[in-house]
């Protein structure tokens, strides 16, 4: 496996189990037997042996080798020979006390593959969280306008009740003021009619027997 593909696999593994201060090293004038190291941090033993593992699980499904790793029982300090390049993890204490930068540092590899794995990462989150909110607002949105219109039509859903109320009483008095006022002027007019009649009898009744009764009184005198 070409040495910069394997620096990068390492890099990420170890970055995805959070590991602290990564460095790594060209060796290749120090010695002949592997061309880089790899130097990291972990601040307990559970973290060192996953990072361990994780640099061995990334390299080998990549088809790299895994020589051995040793140092997993104390997870103190965890070696990881992958042939070509030798990573240790090392607990904050116990890499200060070896100081293996000192003996393999003087010459730093700094690869640009992890700072644009890390941009586009960040890119990532960024568009997935702008559309997060774009969702969220057209959700609100959606559900804001047919609630508006909801309740302007409940709102005005009572004028035509009141009007046809209106309506409705409007009819139903002026109908009940017409049925009053012909029943009133039909009982009048029938009381006035017969009080007429029996006034008319009445007069003609009384003029009557006075005619006839003239005649007696001037068979009399004869």
């Amino acid at each position: 496996m070409d040495i910069k593909k394997l620096q990068a696999l390492v890099i990420d593994a170890l970055e995805d189990v959070k590991a602290q201060d990564i460095r790594i090293y060209d060796t290749t004038h120090l010695t002949s037997m592997f061309d880089s190291i790899a130097v990291a941090s972990g601040t307990s033993n559970r973290q060192t042996k996953a990072l361990a593992a994780s640099v061995r699980d990334k390299v080998k499904a990549a088809g790299g080798e895994i020589v051995s790793i040793e140092g997993e029982n104390t997870g103190e300090w965890v070696l990881v020979d992958l042939g070509d390049m030798v990573v240790h993890i090392m607990q904050p204490a116990i890499r200060a006390y070896y100081r293996l930068e000192e003996l393999w540092g003087d010459r730093e590899i700094r690869p640009s593959k992890p700072a644009a794995k890390k941009t586009a990462k960040k890119a990532v989150n960024k568009a997935a969280a702008q559309s997060h909110g774009d969702t969220a607002a057209k959700t609100r949105k959606t559900t804001g306008k047919p609630a508006s219109k909801t309740a302007k039509k409940s709102t005005a859903s009572p004028r035509p009740a009141a009007k046809t109320s209106a309506k409705t009483g409007a009819k139903t008095g002026a109908t009940a003021a017409a049925k009053t006022t012909s029943r009133t002027s039909t009982k009048t007019a029938s009381k006035t009619a017969g009080k007429s009649a029996a006034a008319s009898q009445a007069k003609t009744s009384a003029k009557s027997p006075a005619k006839k009764a003239a005649p007696r009184r001037a068979a009399a005198k004869g």
